[in-house]
């Protein structure tokens, strides 16, 4: 039994179905390219999320892990932005107060601007029987 064989035959779980997977060229790649898909998919929801309350570095992250189980310059990105993070959050949290309370208004202010770009406060206006004109977007969708 040639050690690949044999490797491959003491694997259990995640690691052996991905040995069987590799072992075969086309499923191999299609794997590869759904692994892409659904990484670019979550890494793209994690960019859009940033500036919002919640989750959006956390998103990001996850699809930069997805990313990185099947592409090596995933993994380097990966690392590299994770100490980029780290050390932007350093130099935030270093700042005190003043600066929390105005990148607090600053993620405020774009927040508010782009529900009212997508037309968040005209739809829940109509809802609400509210038909102020500022309230619509400017995009008249």
């Amino acid at each position: 039994m040639t050690a690949e064989l044999e490797t491959r035959s003491t694997q259990t779980g995640w690691r052996a179905f991905r040995a069987r997977v590799a072992a075969r060229p086309t499923l191999n790649l299609a794997y590869r390219i759904g692994v892409a898909l659904a990484g670019t998919a979550v890494l793209a929801v994690g960019v859009l999320a940033i500036p919002y309350p919640g989750p959006g570095w956390a998103i990001v992250f996850a699809g930069l892990g997805i990313l990185a189980t099947e592409f090596a310059w995933a993994k380097r990105a990966l690392g590299w932005l994770r100490d980029k993070y780290r050390q932007g959050m350093a130099w935030y949290s270093a700042r005190g107060a003043a600066m929390r309370l105005f990148a607090a208004t600053i993620t405020f202010a774009l927040v508010v601007a782009t529900l009212w770009v997508l037309g968040t406060f005209g739809m829940v206006g109509g809802w609400i029987g509210v038909e102020w004109q500022w309230l619509r977007s400017p995009l008249k969708w």
